[in-house]
């Protein structure tokens, strides 16, 4: 069946060569085999040969990023998400990495997708800070590259229910996710109480884990399917909910697609329908209204897998001119920061040259602030930037009635334009 799927989207592509212009790889490298449309070639070859792949044709694969800016762009509507997560699959189970590989890409998802795994490790990481240049000299630039990942301590935890502000118009189940808990948990907290200053329940739910979003970058589909069909057994027996929200673009792109993933299976097309990433929740039930406005400039960088993934392009910019923040738009706004899941972990350099390029073009803008709707981007242009970066929902959150958000409190270029 999977290779019956992919022979389908295969056939859609004309190759009009449209995708090559917004494909950051191809961008930065000019070959065309690092193009979607390159690369949905070599997919072909490997499919049709059936055995392991190519050395060189597994490099250009694991270069692509699943930004999915070619799904965008595209005029005849080849589905590439599926395309690239069938060539990983058959990648993942036909082809011998190197040990080190192997050993990381082993490491990534044993670590990342337990959140008391990650905690510790973030402990490890930032007594190990100062090893990067190190590891780096020894060409160990995953690892050096995961070390400077690794953010300042932040520690909270969420109540598992948050009432409702006033009437309850709804319940919502929020995902806690992996990453973002350990990395930012004043994102979680921010969310809760804009959900719940709009009227709705929030709830966490046991026995939930991970998306699976990252063990689909890594081709391991089997893994990912487990971790789909597990929330959506947990969501089942603690709804009904109204949506389920996720304050992660990369997580929202992949629940969207469970009743994909989990074909047959009513609930889990059921879970997908009311999936939503919680910028787009609050665009549908309404912005809670606006107690401190101010003129504070805001950079809105779009997460590919919100603007791509989800094709969700307008409601965050709008939703945060309606808390009265200037936005201003960021050039090459189509293009990847670079983190992209794992990316900036297994392809560091490629990585570091694109975060680079936002990070100019956001110097650009002059903007005191930059808003990113995924922690992954989060995490990989903090370092690049002089500004603080900070999820949008801290900032609705703020302008509704909340707390500052953190990072404003550590802020040292200028002083906002709302009171604290």
């Amino acid at each position: 069946p999977e290779g019956l799927e992919a022979e389908a989207i295969l056939r859609k592509c004309v190759h009009c060569g449209f995708c090559t212009a917004t494909c950051p790889t191809y961008v930065l490298l000019g070959d065309e085999r690092d193009s979607p449309r390159g690369r949905i070639e070599l997919i072909k070859a490997m499919l049709e040969d059936g055995g392991p792949p190519a050395k060189e044709t597994v490099t250009h694969i694991d270069r692509c990023l699943s930004c999915l800016a070619c799904k965008t762009t595209c005029p005849s509507g080849v589905d590439y998400a599926q395309l690239i997560d069938h060539g990983r699959a058959h990648i993942e189970a036909t082809y011998r990495r190197p040990l080190f590989e192997r050993a990381l890409r082993a490491l990534i998802p044993a670590v990342l997708t337990r959140p008391g795994r990650l905690r510790a490790a973030l402990m490890l990481g930032r007594a190990a800070r100062p090893l990067a240049p190190v590891l780096e000299a020894m060409k160990l630039r995953p690892l050096a590259a995961l070390l400077r990942l690794v953010p300042k301590r932040a520690a909270a935890r969420s109540a598992a229910f948050r009432p409702a502000d006033g009437t309850v118009r709804g319940r919502v189940a929020l995902l806690q996710g992996c990453v973002e808990p350990a990395m930012a948990p004043s994102i979680r907290e921010a969310a809760m109480r804009l959900i719940a200053r709009a009227g709705f329940e929030v709830v966490l739910v046991e026995g939930e884990g991970c998306c699976g979003a990252l063990s689909e970058h890594l081709g391991r589909a089997d893994e990912a399917r487990e971790f789909a069909a597990a929330n959506v057994a947990a969501w089942t027996m603690a709804g009904p909910f109204e949506a389920i929200v996720t304050t992660a673009a990369g997580c929202g792109t992949t629940l969207k697609a469970y009743g994909h993933r989990l074909a047959g299976d009513p609930d889990a097309t059921d879970a997908a329908g009311r999936a939503r990433d919680v910028l787009e929740f609050i665009e549908e039930v309404g912005l809670p209204p606006v107690t401190r406005p101010g003129a504070l400039s805001v950079a809105y960088h779009a997460p590919c897998s919100l603007q791509h993934g989800q094709g969700i392009k307008d409601a965050p910019a709008a939703l945060l001119v309606q808390a009265g923040f200037e936005v201003r738009v960021i050039a090459e706004g189509h293009l990847c920061c670079g983190s992209a899941g794992v990316y900036n972990i297994l392809q560091p350099g490629l990585a570091g040259r694109l975060r680079d390029r936002k990070a100019a073009n956001i110097a650009r803008t002059g903007a005191a602030v930059v808003a990113a709707g995924n922690v992954g981007c989060i995490a990989q242009i903090a370092p690049a930037v002089g500004a603080p970066v900070i999820h949008p929902v801290e900032l609705l959150d703020w302008a509704t009635g909340g707390p500052k958000p953190p990072g404003l409190h550590a802020s040292s270029g200028r002083p906002p334009q709302i009171g604290a």
